[in-house]
């Protein structure tokens, strides 16, 4: 079985909330956070498989097309690429907020599906996000809990905390990957 790491996209890979950019409609919205490809460039030389998973409720809300979530992820993965980083796979819930779907965070589907399908243990793998939804999809799905970021409003019971991605992997794995 495989060890995975699955990443919330916005405000842990990339800026959203920020005095640059409020939302991530389009590529050029797209923004990698500080030491983000290095981090990914970690954990895959460590060995661990790479995944994102991510509410997309702007595409059920009308304000984005799947087509252009689509070429989103492209520039997040030739940035990433840029750094020798790579994700094996992205998964997007596409429905509205309180949709009330299975594939939603803090609903786990998104993680088990991939899990299923990459043959990742759960239990030796992390979900890292920067909000209580992700912490809880993670719990959900037997995952180690990591909460990344200072957003002062979260109140959510993670295992682990740290500032950044970076800071995660640099724990997790050391510095000697980051050669």
């Amino acid at each position: 079985m495989n060890q995975g790491i699955f990443l919330d996209r916005d405000g842990v890979i990339n800026e959203v909330l920020s005095n640059r950019v409020k939302f991530v409609n389009e590529p050029k919205d797209f923004h990698l956070l500080k030491g983000v490809g290095k981090a990914i460039r970690c954990f895959n030389k460590a060995g661990f498989r790479v995944f994102v998973v991510t509410n997309q409720g702007g595409i059920g809300l009308g304000y984005m097309k799947e087509s252009m979530l689509k070429k989103v992820h492209q520039k997040m993965m030739d940035d990433l690429a840029a750094f020798g980083a790579t994700i094996d796979e992205v998964s997007y819930c596409p429905h509205k907020p309180h949709a009330n779907c299975a594939c939603r965070k803090p609903k786990p589907q998104m993680i088990l599906d991939l899990a299923e399908k990459h043959h990742i243990d759960l239990r030796n793998s992390y979900m890292v996000g920067d909000r209580a939804p992700d912490i809880e999809a993670g719990k959900e799905a037997g995952t180690k809990t990591v909460l990344v970021g200072d957003r002062k409003e979260e109140q959510t019971e993670a295992d682990m905390y740290f500032k950044d991605l970076l800071s995660f992997s640099n724990w997790l794995v050391g510095e000697q990957f980051y050669v």
